[in-house]
């Protein structure tokens, strides 16, 4: 059972000026959660009832999934504040990510603690977004027989519309994809685009297209989005869909040409894909030599990835 996906964020919060505190925060901003973890139990054992503290500990665990600790954390938290809207969020996405890790059977048992959670939150904080996100998945992906409603969900979402109405076109695109509605899902993604006209906007839209199997509107989004924010990781976007679809290879071949050309780190995918994703639009084109010659280049970037060496047996079978 699919439940939602919750990002946790590390508010660097301030207990003083200790050195030990400093240390914590700059662990955290290097993202070496597993140090910061015994230094934040330490303050925590010292100082039980410093909500900043326990929150900061719990969101730490978030991060390195360990789902049991967070959850004791964020208990602490709700007990101790019951009137803070932002810890039942988080105890109840706590307990939503454990879900993802145990049963189905198993996952049951905690779904009236998620629900309690999350209601709590949204009734505590009418203008919680995050809150109103999260009950909209959770009431379109659980069963109608343990509570699972679309006119929950897109009460939810109607909630999101008035606070922000990007946010409300959005949910009601995610409603109406999962619910099969894909024109409804389109419309719904379109208008986040004109009203937002943000990168998630876009890419939302573009996933829709590719999950309808419409690469060439998919392409179209992400050179619009392109238009708009100039970004090298568009690039291997575009590469990605017209390797994967068969469409449009010569503009396919050209971006992910211009994604190797200026890549870097914060492009975020390793130029090893982009090499990848080349080998197949030569596949495409049959030509086995380029198609060998890019399979070869990611493979030797990264030797372990399966895809890659699966590409390689199919390029040499031509």
């Amino acid at each position: 059972m699919k439940f939602i996906y919750i990002l946790f964020f590390i508010p660097l919060i301030s207990f003083g000026q200790s050195s030990s505190i400093i240390s914590i925060k700059q662990l955290l901003e290097s993202n070496k959660f597993a140090k910061a973890e015994s230094l934040l139990v330490e303050y925590v054992d010292t100082h039980p009832n410093d909500v900043e503290g326990i929150e900061l500990l719990g969101d730490t665990y978030g991060q390195q999934r360990k789902w049991d600790e967070a959850i004791t954390e964020y208990k602490k938290l709700v007990e101790i504040k019951p009137n803070v809207a932002n810890y039942h969020y988080k105890y109840g996405g706590a307990l939503g990510m454990k879900a993802l890790t145990i049963s189905k059977i198993s996952a049951l048992g905690i779904i009236g603690d998620i629900k309690k959670a999350f209601l709590t939150a949204a009734e505590l904080d009418p203008t919680h977004i995050d809150t109103r996100w999260a009950l909209v998945e959770l009431y379109m992906q659980l069963p109608g027989i343990v509570g699972g409603s679309k006119n929950k969900s897109l009460k939810y979402a109607e909630e999101l519309e008035a606070l922000s109405k990007v946010d409300g076109y959005l949910a009601k695109g995610y409603i109406y994809e999962y619910d099969d509605e894909p024109e409804l899902a389109e419309s719904y993604y379109k208008k986040a685009v004109t009203i937002g006209g943000s990168l998630t906007c876009f890419d939302k839209l573009t996933k829709h297209y590719e999950s309808q199997e419409q690469p060439n509107k998919a392409i179209s989004t992400i050179e619009a989005a392109q238009q708009k924010y100039n970004r090298n990781a568009l690039h291997y976007q575009i590469g990605k869909v017209a390797a994967e679809y068969n469409v449009q290879l010569d503009k396919g071949e050209k971006c992910l040409i211009t994604y190797i050309n200026n890549y870097s780190a914060a492009d975020g995918v390793p130029k090893a894909w982009a090499n990848y994703r080349l080998a197949q639009i030569y596949k495409h084109k049959g030509n086995k030599t380029k198609a060998l010659k890019y399979i070869d280049l990611a493979i030797e970037e990264l030797p372990r990835i399966e895809p890659f060496k699966k590409e390689k047996n199919t390029i040499l079978a031509l």
